[in-house]
């Protein structure tokens, strides 16, 4: 690529150009103001020319064709090095212009959208201005021949006295450049003289006759006449306006340009084509000619570099100073400088090369280093231009830039230009990251410079191949840092905006969560409240940062949320966090539940027991429900019913370590009455999730308060603690039938904020793949109701279950059923799910006293040992048929209650009398037992004592963690039954021993009656089922009764079976 195509070609081909002193007289200035404009702005739009095609030879006589030419022309007072504090307020002014152009409403730049765009897509388009106006700051340096005024054109107006006179002493006057002056240049330079015309003071009769006077006094080729002014119907309306720029100088009501009508813009134009072809060039070209006859006669050859050196060998010891020694116009190194200089203004850069080589090495022997930096610079610059030598470019360039920084303050806006016409050099040759590293060390002590130059470095990042991502967005938040020290907060959001992409998805929480917080502060300063509400927002939930931290972000944005006097929805809000997977349904069908846990139980279970219970109505249609199944609809939906609560179990965590309050905590709800499916208008309350949008701003002070008459909501307020997760109940009560959908839930975090996650994404059926099988969803997490009219409902809970039992305790608890609809409920079944543990009592039993009403009754008849409420195989349990539960009317029914143990005694076989060893211990750690009597179960046996009771039992109990062995005689009663008796006695026919003490003569239990009875045939069927048919087995059962009682109200009875037990060679044994 051609280098003068490049931007730093563009930019030198614009900067390093011929400079024209304007000196005119105030009448001049006069008549141009008319258009609003200075005589220079006038002029300048013209001086920039793509094809001026003008023929030149270097100094060796070589010919070439110069097509691109620009003048750079300047008042004389504008001629001085710029005041740099000005310089600064007037960038301070422009960039906070930018800002207020930025567009701060929309969404942040992607990532994946700035990888796809080019560098002028991507920077802010200021960037290029900014840049140039910091070059132009070190304009007009004396160590610099290319901001030299190369030609004066002197201008007079036709109005003015005398105007020969005045343009003698226009250059004459102490009015031009301290360059002049002070003889840092030579004041003999081109001289054009201009006589300017107001077509409006009337014909230009008499600037002909002013011109006529003015060629015979300083030379024909040297006069021009302009004439302008020349619309005389008014204002010119353009569409291409050349002076367009200026228009910002001016108020909208004015109009640039207005009286300089087409003739006026040729005549320009060809003034300035004219100037540069004809008097410019010309005289340029010959200077060239004249300085490098001079340079070879003195300075070229080598007896003069032999020389050279010689006489400045005395200098190495001298003092460094920045300037170095001083050199005035006529010196050879100021001569081979202007030569150099003029050389890459004609585009000859060999020879522009070769004198700056020249002098190079003059000002370095000198330790002028300002100069010498000055050098090693356009060295660079000739070096790139010439597409020659990369290295060597990026050599002069960082020499020149490491120069300048090293002389300190005073050369530091040298430095920053250097640095500015390196990182285009590296840029051009895609380069960026050693771009980005050049703008890093332009950062100095001026903090909005600084914050450009941060922000230029970071989308060097950027561009950098492969892309330094995390350095694009560190070198962001860097700039925004120093943009907000400065005052200019827009530009610190814009930054700190762009930066957002970047840190999504990875791991460096701490710096997104200060990345969100510095915006919504920031925005909260600009007042943009909606804004910055939206990315505090972003850092509620910041778990991972310290208690102090998470405090300051939730204090702030409340405070923000306050100070704007409006409610805010928030979709999808994070404090505190809702566990969707924990979402529970608890709802009532043709099912109650008792309590919270009774409806976690597996649905197995449930089913298991239902199906002994309830008929098989697989081919009968009875109700409105199973008359609708052949709808979609209906059987995608639950069943619930009118005037019943669905409970909806969700789990909230407070993810930070500060304890939160949130109220208000409700269901969102829809429910269309009618079997039809319609919404109704004006009795369904609907809240509507448009859009997936996160963020909606709602009107102030909106209550949240649901007032319909369709369905009523639960309100709960929760207080979390720091990193505390709770699980909230929520209740919707539908009041009519028709199609009810739980879409969401919702709370307050303040007054202000208004929390709400949608269930809908989370819990709604997707769509399967063409062909597949949709599963089908589970009765837990489908939002969808039938509700239905109501129905009968029972409810049933046990008074007084104990927490805590010990193994073989034998408690009497009444079952309570309340019917708690206006229908009457008759016709009851149940059933037990492990009838090991809980048995179903007689109602005769429920006011008899425990446990008297289990003692074995004096009468011998055998007709008596069956009382047992249900037998083994009696699976469900049918109450009365007379019974019946009226609303209001609670029943109450006895039911039995067992902590079942098993135990094992094994003893000598195959004789007619065994001895048996019982062994006994106590594992509780504190409690103390008494044990009642040992009874035999089975269809041959009787037990006897060996031993007095005293004898076994000494302390008359049995301590805590205490054992004790004792002896019984066992009996086989078979030959004496009959086989009419073996048909008539109960299988729990047996004998028992008292082993309470002998003097209190304590009745003993009868085991052959419910609820002994019913458990222990029931332990039978756990307890080695292969052995019941075994004619020769016997069972024990042992009971005992808490020593003192712990509980006053409620009497205990434990109770220990071994059952199956056969005749097997003797061993130990025991319970």
């Amino acid at each position: 690529m051609d280098p003068a195509n490049t931007p730093l070609g563009k930019m030198l081909l614009d900067e390093i150009t011929p400079v024209v002193m304007v000196l005119s007289t105030p009448l001049v200035e006069e008549a141009s103001l008319k258009n609003h404009l200075s005589f220079v702005q006038m002029l300048s739009p013209f001086c920039s020319f793509n094809n001026i095609d003008v023929p030149v030879r270097t100094a060796s006589d070589q010919p070439y064709r110069l097509q691109k030419f620009k003048l750079r022309l300047f008042s004389a007072s504008d001629i001085r090095q710029p005041n740099l504090e000005v310089a600064k307020e007037q960038l301070k002014h422009f960039i906070s212009q930018a800002g207020d152009k930025d567009d701060m409403f929309s969404d942040p730049p992607q990532i994946s959208n700035l990888l796809a765009s080019s560098e002028s897509e991507i920077q802010p388009s200021w960037f290029q201005f900014f840049n140039k106006e910091l070059v132009r700051t070190v304009s007009f340096s004396e160590h610099e021949a290319f901001d030299h005024p190369v030609a004066c054109l002197l201008v007079v107006s036709s109005k003015d006295e005398q105007p020969i006179n005045r343009f003698i002493d226009l250059f004459n006057t102490d009015k031009l450049p301290s360059l002049l002056n002070d003889g840092a240049m030579d004041p003999k330079i081109l001289k054009h003289y201009l006589l300017v015309h107001d077509n409006q003071d009337g014909s230009p009769e008499k600037a002909a006759k002013i011109l006529t006077e003015m060629k015979s006094t300083f030379g024909s080729n040297e006069c021009q006449l302009l004439c302008i002014n020349s619309s005389h119907d008014g204002p010119v309306e353009r569409q291409d306006n050349p002076w367009a720029p200026y228009e910002s100088d001016v108020s909208p009501s004015q109009c640039v340009g207005c009286f300089l009508n087409i003739d006026d813009s040729n005549e320009i134009k060809d003034l300035m084509q004219d100037l540069s072809s004809k008097h410019i060039i010309p005289y340029m070209e010959q200077k060239i000619r004249f300085l490098n006859q001079q340079v070879s006669a003195t300075r070229k050859g080598f007896r003069n570099q032999i020389k050279n050196l010689w006489w400045r060998k005395g200098k190495e010891d001298a003092v460094d100073s920045p300037d170095g020694p001083m050199y005035t116009f006529s010196s050879i190194e100021s001569q081979i400088r202007v030569l150099g200089d003029y050389a890459f203004m004609l585009r000859d850069y060999e020879l522009a090369l070769s004198n700056y080589r020249l002098i190079s090495t003059d000002y370095k022997l000198d330790k002028a280093w300002k100069r010498y930096a000055g050098v090693q610079e356009m060295m660079g610059l000739t070096f790139f231009m010439l597409d020659q030598s990369r290295k060597e470019a990026e050599y002069c360039m960082e020499n020149a830039f490491n120069t300048y920084l090293k002389i300190g303050s005073l050369s530091q806006q040298n430095a920053t230009r250097c640095g500015l016409w390196w990182v285009e050099m590296l840029k051009t040759r895609d380069q960026y990251k050693e771009a980005a590293v050049v703008y890093f060390r332009l950062c100095s002590e001026e903090p909005l410079h600084s914050a450009v130059f941060l922000e230029q470095a970071s989308y060097c990042y950027l561009l950098s191949k492969p892309p330094m991502l995390r350095k694009f967005g560190f070198h962001l938040v860097l700039s925004g840092d120093r943009y907000k020290k400065c005052d200019q907060i827009k530009h610190a959001i814009r930054t700190y905006r762009s930066s957002v992409s970047v840190f999504e998805g990875i791991m460096w929480g701490h710096i997104k969560d200060n990345v969100h917080f510095r915006i919504g502060q920031w925005y909260a300063i600009l007042g943009m409240d909606d804004l910055a509400v939206k990315h505090m927002l972003e850092v509620l939930a910041c778990s991972h940062q310290p208690k102090t931290t998470q405090e300051l972000f939730l204090r702030d944005f409340l405070q923000i949320v306050q100070k704007t006097g409006k409610t805010f929805e928030v979709l999808k809000l994070q404090l505190p966090q809702v566990n969707i997977s924990s979402l529970k349904v608890v709802f009532e069908d043709h099912r109650t539940y008792a309590s919270p846990a009774a409806a976690t139980v597996r649905e197995s279970l449930w089913q298991s027991l239902e199906e002994d219970v309830i008929p098989s109505l697989s081919n009968v249609r009875t109700n409105w429900l199973d008359l609708q199944s052949n709808s979609k609809k209906y059987k995608e939906s639950n069943v619930c019913v009118a005037g019943e609560a669905v409970k909806v179990d969700i789990e909230f965590k407070n993810p930070l370590q500060i304890p939160i309050s949130i109220s208000g905590v409700s269901l969102i709800c829809e429910l269309s009455a009618g079997s039809d499916g319609m919404k109704s208008d004006a009795s369904s309350s609907t809240v509507e999730l448009q859009n997936d949008d996160d963020f909606k701003n709602l009107i102030p002070n909106r209550d949240m308060s649901s007032d319909n008459v369709s369905f009523t909501l639960s309100d709960v307020d929760v207080l979390l603690g720091g990193a505390e997760t709770t699980v909230v109940q929520l209740t919707v009560t539908p009041k009519v039938e028709g199609v009810l959908q739980i879409t969401g839930v919702r709370w307050k975090l303040s007054s202000s904020v208004v929390g709400f996650h949608n269930f809908e994404s989370n819990h709604m059926k997707k769509k399967n793949a063409k062909g597949r099988r949709k599963s089908k969803h589970s009765r837990s997490d489908n939002l969808n109701f039938i509700v239905i009219k109501s129905l009968p409902k029972l409810e049933g809970f046990i008074h007084s279950v104990p927490e805590k039992v010990y193994a073989g305790d034998l408690q009497r608890l009444v079952l309570e059923l309340r019917n708690q609809s206006e229908f009457a409920v008759k016709n009851l079944k149940m059933k037990v799910s492990h009838p090991r543990f809980l048995n179903i009592g007689n109602q005769k039993n429920l006011n008899s006293e425990f446990p008297a009403c289990l003692e074995r009754k004096t009468s011998s008849d055998p007709s008596c040992v069956g009382d047992s409420s249900s037998s083994l195989s009696q699976n469900v349990f049918l109450f009365p048929e007379d019974t019946l539960i009226q609303e209001g009317t609670p029943l109450l029914w006895p039911v039995w209650l067992w902590a079942a143990i098993p135990g094992d005694i094994n003893f000598p076989s195959r004789l007619h009398e065994f001895l048996v060893r019982m062994d006994v211990v106590n594992k509780t750690s504190s409690e103390s037992f008494q044990v009642h009597q040992l009874s035999s179960v089975g269809r041959q046996w009787e037990i006897s004592l060996l031993q007095p009771v005293d004898t076994i039992f000494p302390s008359q109990s049995l301590m805590a963690g205490q054992s004790l062995s004792c002896f019984f005689m066992l009996k086989s009663c078979r030959k004496s039954l009959t086989s009419e008796d073996k048909t008539t006695l109960s299988p729990v026919l047996g004998s028992d021993v008292g082993l309470g003490p002998e003097d209190t003569n304590q009745p003993l239990f009868d085991v052959s009656s419910s609820p002994l009875a019913d458990f222990h045939n029931y332990e039978r069927l756990h307890q080695e089922m292969s052995h019941q048919g075994d004619p020769n087995a016997v069972d024990f059962i042992l009971i005992s009764r808490p020593l003192t009682s712990w509980d006053s109200e409620t009497p205990h009875l434990f109770s220990h079976h071994a059952c199956h037990c056969r005749q097997v060679p003797y061993q130990n044994s025991g319970f």
